[in-house]
């Protein structure tokens, strides 16, 4: 029998197929060969007579698999920031991006309590605003953006439309407000949403395990994984190269081949296409900065 992982406790991993879940083990062999089921993968599995708990037999081919969050065969990235409290934080947004980018997967960047911005009446609402415009200048030209308030449902239809038919991964630093999110989505209170410390400004971890959330028989899908304040690049499955980072910008990628130089890095090189482009406002200075300073952490990763 065929189904799929929606949630792994415990060693126990629940598999839905067609209308029912089992329960189920994995085999033995699985940790013999140092591979564990992730939510998300496609399995087959053996019902058990007089057994309580089923058994996956077999883990399918997987399209992608991220190591944090653990999880496989994700169709979509959402990568979820607020542009306030807490505040958005670019190095790890485009971290994130670049993990969806190695995968393959598709990107949507979410960007949330985006009604904070409309109080500008208020220091902290004119911060808010100021990071909003920002965060837009910054992602707009590259990736497709939603704008998520909690008053308004016009972000949530968008963005419910635009995962039509995929399993998309919903992640980003703790506190943002990504089991909000789920539950928009679901339009059911399917997570328990927790306060924002004042101390640090981040979410109490909420989400303490990784599940995935089907929407419809079409496939929509929604994974929930647990909040986190920081991400490496050693943390992805893909085993990157220095010289793969400059595929994994978009706005960078489209530039390539045009430098003097075939191996060029797009850092001190004389004729270098991308520095150009920065210097004409044609690949945001940011980006451009989050770039140079990732390729220096692959770097250091290869050295060991």
């Amino acid at each position: 029998m065929r189904g799929r992982i929606m949630k792994g406790i415990a060693g126990f991993y629940y598999v839905k197929s067609g209308e029912s879940v089992y329960r189920c083990k994995a085999r033995g062999i699985f940790k013999q060969q140092e591979i564990k089921p992730a939510v998300g993968d496609f399995v087959e599995m053996e019902i058990i007579e007089g057994n309580d708990d089923s058994l996956i037999t077999e883990i399918l081919p997987r399209r992608n698999v991220f190591i944090r969050p653990f999880t496989a065969n994700v169709d979509c990235f959402l990568v979820t920031a607020a542009i306030s409290r807490p505040a958005p934080v670019t190095a790890l947004i485009d971290k994130l991006l670049v993990m969806a980018e190695a995968a393959g997967t598709d990107v949507i960047l979410c960007l949330n309590k985006c009604d904070l911005a409309d109080h500008t009446e208020k220091s902290a609402g004119r911060k808010a605003a100021e990071n909003l415009k920002r965060l837009l200048e910054i992602y707009e030209p590259v990736y497709p953006v939603v704008l998520l308030r909690q008053d308004d449902t016009e972000g949530f239809e968008k963005l419910r439309e635009m995962i039509h038919g995929k399993a998309a991964a919903l992640a980003g630093a703790s506190g943002v407000g990504k089991s909000t999110i789920l539950n928009h989505l679901l339009e059911d209170e399917h997570m328990e949403t927790g306060t924002i410390s004042e101390k640090t400004q981040r979410g109490r971890h909420t989400t303490r395990h990784a599940e995935l959330f089907l929407m419809d028989d079409e496939g929509t899908g929604i994974f929930d994984t647990p909040g986190f304040t920081s991400f490496a690049l050693s943390d992805t499955a893909a085993q990157l190269e220095p010289e793969d980072l400059q595929h994994l910008f978009p706005e960078i990628a489209s530039r390539l081949g045009h430098c003097r130089y075939d191996n060029c890095r797009h850092v001190a090189e004389p004729g270098c296409a991308v520095k150009q482009a920065v210097e004409e406002g044609g690949i945001g200075r940011i980006r451009y900065d989050s770039y140079l300073a990732l390729l220096k952490e692959l770097e250091e990763i290869r050295k060991y």
